[in-house]
């Protein structure tokens, strides 16, 4: 539609709902989708449970939130349930709303649905992650079906939508800012890497889905072959048990374990590998900022994102999901052939084009016009 026949219509308010903002690579789309509209639409709002990341959004931004900070410790699906409550009174007090979801998706949708309230669902995760029970199937097919938008991050996560479900998704890659990602990994951390050795690094969440134990198996079998260290950076409630598979398997002189970081990128730019581990994804972000950076890659080839990203092993390793075996292997390979694989790592950063910051928030703000105007 034209921009002038745009100007003519009354435009909605828009809502932007997630209840629960973790600093993950979901949040990363967040924080760059929302300021980026804030100049293009004239009411946008924030609704969230986690206060402490207020200052990541646009002063031009309405930011949602319960006052007091014990909200900001309860547990995430508590968060959903009091961030659908906090939704539900804004559109009470303003029925001329668009809601842009990006996480409780189907709570959400439903809500909206039984409001009459037009929404865009961004699904950030395979569906292979959620959605083996039979019963939940039938429900996220029909009540995420409903959604006027639902929006995927890679082709192969359209894909499955449409297999699985028949729901026809819009496949919007992540806005990536390499300009910013550069920037950011000139600025100096406090860890010291040693170059004689061979340096390996994994950033996610420290949960299940990121399975960082199978990496720790990995190099557990090849501690006596090649001099290493392994940088696992995160949070999350895996820890434990994590720093327990170390202990117990003497592991404490090659591996450590750091807290999550705002900015991760120097720690990636001083690694020789990034390693993924993950058990599904949607499309992982820090694949592509690796990439950024010219890391090599080695990734589980999970649903769905890796083998995209890594154009089916041809800009990086793939190997199966839970195969430590397959991954300290490729670690061995990659240490003997370093030269003869970077051809892998130019590869990537030229293919890096799809994922280009403007052209994909440009089809994020196209949606939403979509929807966001009344006739």
């Amino acid at each position: 539609m034209n921009e002038n026949i745009y100007r003519t219509m009354i435009q909605k308010r828009l809502i932007l709902f997630i209840p629960s903002i973790e600093g993950g690579g979901v949040e990363k789309n967040l924080f760059i989708i929302s300021n980026y509209l804030k100049d293009k639409i004239k009411k946008i709002s924030v609704i969230s449970i986690s206060n402490k990341f207020k200052n990541r959004f646009s002063g031009k931004i309405k930011f949602i939130s319960p006052k007091a900070e014990f909200w900001d410790t309860i547990g995430r699906r508590k968060k959903f349930f009091v961030g659908l409550f906090l939704l539900f009174l804004e559109i009470l007090k303003d029925r001329n709303t668009l809601v842009f979801c990006f996480q409780g998706n189907v709570y959400c949708t439903l809500l909206c649905k039984l409001l009459g309230i037009k929404i865009i669902v961004r699904s950030n995760s395979a569906p292979d992650g959620w959605s083996q029970n039979k019963f939940k199937h039938i429900v996220f097919r029909y009540v995420l079906g409903s959604a006027d938008k639902i929006i995927v991050n890679s082709l192969d996560f359209k894909k499955k939508f449409k297999k699985k479900f028949n729901i026809n998704a819009e496949c919007i890659y992540n806005p990536l800012n390499k300009k910013e990602i550069i920037k950011k990994s000139k600025i100096q951390n406090k860890i010291n890497f040693d170059k004689k050795k061979l340096n390996l690094i994994n950033v996610g969440r420290f949960v299940d889905q990121k399975d960082q134990l199978t990496l720790l198996k990995a190099v557990k079998r090849i501690r006596d072959k090649i001099e290493f260290n392994l940088l696992l950076v995160g949070r999350g409630t895996e820890r434990n048990n994590l720093l327990k598979y170390i202990y117990e398997n003497n592991l404490s002189k090659q591996v450590q374990l750091i807290d999550f970081q705002n900015n991760p990128f120097n720690l990636i730019k001083s690694s020789d590998i990034f390693i993924l581990t993950s058990l599904y994804e949607g499309l992982p972000n820090v694949l592509l900022e690796s990439q950024v950076l010219r890391k090599f890659i080695i990734s589980t080839n999970c649903p769905t994102g890796p083998r995209e990203i890594l154009l089916n092993g041809k800009a990086g390793f793939l190997f199966d999901v839970g195969d430590y075996k397959k991954l300290s292997n490729l670690i061995l390979q990659y240490s003997k052939d370093k030269k003869l694989l970077s051809k892998k790592v130019k590869i990537g950063y030229q293919n890096l084009k799809r994922f280009d910051f403007e052209k994909n928030l440009k089809s994020y703000l196209k949606t939403i016009n979509s929807l966001i105007y009344n006739n």
